[in-house]
């Protein structure tokens, strides 16, 4: 029985990560061993940010002196300040420049560092394979998606906010004295009292901000789960185009468009109530973001005016107030303007951390049938049951020993697990119980009825899995001719996908190619020759033990011409009570003779 892909299934809601969790993603980069140099780039990027907010600190005295060098008409003074501002303006733009390249840089190595890691775990363990199997408690769709995008976001997400949030403590710290200094008292009579409340432009911003932030996180706060699942939606989307790309050929015979349309159509139709959601609700959060941010420009200076005109401050004091009000209400309005960042980064960490656990939870994925190798020379199969991921029976116990040498032919009714046991011997199946031995030192392949031809140069689809250049053109040659591809002889350095280039009985033609270029000693085939002509068939078995002298077969076939280049036949039988097979074993040497 074939696994099913859930690539496209439907995902359960967004899982929220927790604390731990999220540490767990953020952590490892800064204490592996590159640590130091990302230490580097960022107390570099911190430096530059302090010098921001010093010129800043400096821009605020300037422009204090600028409005009262203007109310006074001291144009002497009018053209030393402007000579005083170019000098910042210089300094500012060249600290802005690099603030950008060097938190670019740290970006892409941190990037680059999660990519490389979770790519090993994704590959680790089968992983990739496990959780596709769409087995229940299943978190990540897409993991190419989580992998490629959800990581960029998750490190220049993260980025942006610390230091964001950095910058924005570090202003406050170094504007609010300057508030609280030049705004002074503000007395008042009420409830038959006098009251006096000091550097009160100080309070009224953080009140100003605290109503605001509260207000923003009210109506945003359902815009986490929305980022996520637009982006499950598009990957989804995207994930049907490449599948219509990729079978191409099989829709076309089919005349599947309607079909293909249908389903295409669907996931659209999701990616865009979806994004209505997200336009409805941005547009609120629009409303109070835009509300809070213009009526903190005129604010400030509605407060600050009846000193203003009462003689109290110059008209560069109340300009210094404005501005320093503006920058402590801005750095205290931090999480109102980061609100949208945070809710995609929040939604991104929510995917990556399903996902890490499904990679996690495939890796530590109970090891019930145990495959080892050993010191002798045959395969040793004892007290196997295989079973679905939701624990149907699918083979009884089989008890087996194939030496070194012979040739095994697989049959049986279609879904009863003959595909299975090939996984199961090559430790991708993990579902059910008992022990395989392989021979230690011995090469195995294993040929899947529809080989994976890497997209590339056609050296490197013949010579996977080994590495391009492995072996030379001649036996390259040599072995095309022998399998009944002359005609790809001159296109070795020709680069295409393949799998769309080449027929199904050449790409099986193909990946004997392989296997004879590779020479195992352990060869197993699942229906590997099924697309080819009957005498093609016939002459590659025939080939076999020619040109690779010892070599054990052990296939899965539904042809019975190929009975008699086998030995020993496996016929997998179901058992009355309909729970799973059972298998029979007899000789084919009479047939053969």
């Amino acid at each position: 029985m074939k696994a099913v892909s859930t690539s496209s299934a439907t995902a359960p809601p967004a899982v929220q990560a927790s604390r731990a969790e999220i540490w767990g993603l953020i952590r490892p980069f800064w204490f592996s061993e590159q640590k130091w140099k990302a230490l580097a780039l960022l107390a570099a990027i911190l430096a530059l940010n302090l010098g921001m907010v010093y010129i800043n600190v400096r821009l605020n005295s300037w422009n204090r002196d600028l409005y009262d060098v203007l109310q006074a008409r001291n144009y002497p003074q009018f053209k030393s300040l402007l000579w005083q501002f170019s000098g910042l303006a210089f300094v500012f733009i060249a600290v802005a420049i690099y603030r950008v390249y060097l938190t670019q840089a740290l970006q892409i190595r941190w990037r680059y560092w999660m990519s490389e890691r979770y790519m090993d775990k994704w590959l680790a363990h089968r992983a990739y394979y496990r959780i596709e199997q769409g087995q229940q408690g299943r978190l990540s769709d897409n993991p190419d998606q989580r992998i490629a995008e959800d990581l960029h976001s998750l490190t220049s997400d993260t980025l942006s906010l610390v230091l964001g949030f950095i910058s924005s403590s570090v202003t406050l710290f170094s504007f609010v004295h300057i508030l609280w200094a030049v705004s002074g008292p503000l007395s008042f009579a009420a409830l038959g009292q006098s009251w006096t409340i000091p550097g009160y432009m100080v309070w009224f911003a953080v009140v100003y901000a605290a109503v605001g932030s509260g207000i923003v996180w009210w109506i945003g706060k359902p815009l986490v789960g929305l980022n996520f699942n637009q982006e499950r939606f598009e990957a989804n989307y995207r994930f049907g185009l490449i599948r219509v790309r990729e079978h191409s050929e099989a829709v076309a015979l089919y005349r599947g468009e309607a079909q293909e349309r249908a389903q295409l159509g669907a996931r659209l139709d999701d990616i865009r109530a979806n994004w209505w959601d997200i336009m409805r609700l941005t547009k609120k959060l629009n409303i109070a973001v835009n509300f809070y941010g213009q009526f903190a420009i005129i604010f400030p200076m509605l407060v600050s005016a009846p000193r203003y005109f009462s003689g109290a401050i110059t008209l560069g004091v109340m300009m210094q107030i404005a501005d320093a009000f503006g920058q402590v209400q801005d750095s205290l309005s931090w999480f109102i303007n980061a609100f949208s960042t945070l809710a995609g980064w929040k939604a991104s960490i929510n995917r990556l951390a399903g996902f890490n656990a499904d990679v996690e939870r495939a890796a530590g994925m109970a090891r019930t049938i145990e495959v080892r190798r050993h010191a002798g020379s045959a395969l040793t199969i004892e007290g196997l049951q295989l079973s679905l991921p939701d624990g149907a029976l699918m083979l009884r116990g089989l008890d087996a020993r194939v030496e070194s040498g012979e040739q095994v032919l697989i049959s049986g009714p279609s879904g009863s697990g003959k595909s299975t046991l090939i996984r199961a011997i090559a430790d991708v199946w993990p579902y059910g119980r008992g022990s395989i031995g392989l021979p230690e030192g011995a090469p195995a392949m294993f040929l899947p009825q529809r080989s994976y031809l890497p997209i590339g140069t056609l050296r490197a689809a013949l010579t996977y899995p080994a590495a391009e250049g492995s072996f030379d053109d001649a036996a390259i040659a040599r072995y095309l001719m022998l399998c009944r591809l002359p005609q790809l002889a001159d296109r070795l350095d020709v680069a295409a996908n393949w799998s769309q280039a080449l027929s199904p009985g050449e790409q099986q033609r193909l990946a004997f190619v392989r296997v004879f270029l590779n020479r195992p000693q352990w060869l197993f085939l699942d229906e590997a020759s099924s697309a080819m002509d009957g005498e093609t068939e016939e002459a590659l078995y025939a080939a076999l033990p020619r040109e690779l002298p010892g070599v054990t077969v052990i296939s899965i076939a539904h042809r019975e011409t190929l009975a008699r280049f086998h030995g020993v036949r496996w016929k997998f039988v179901p058992v009355a009570d309909g729970e799973g097979c059972r298998v029979e074993a007899s000789s084919l040497r009479a047939v053969t003779a």
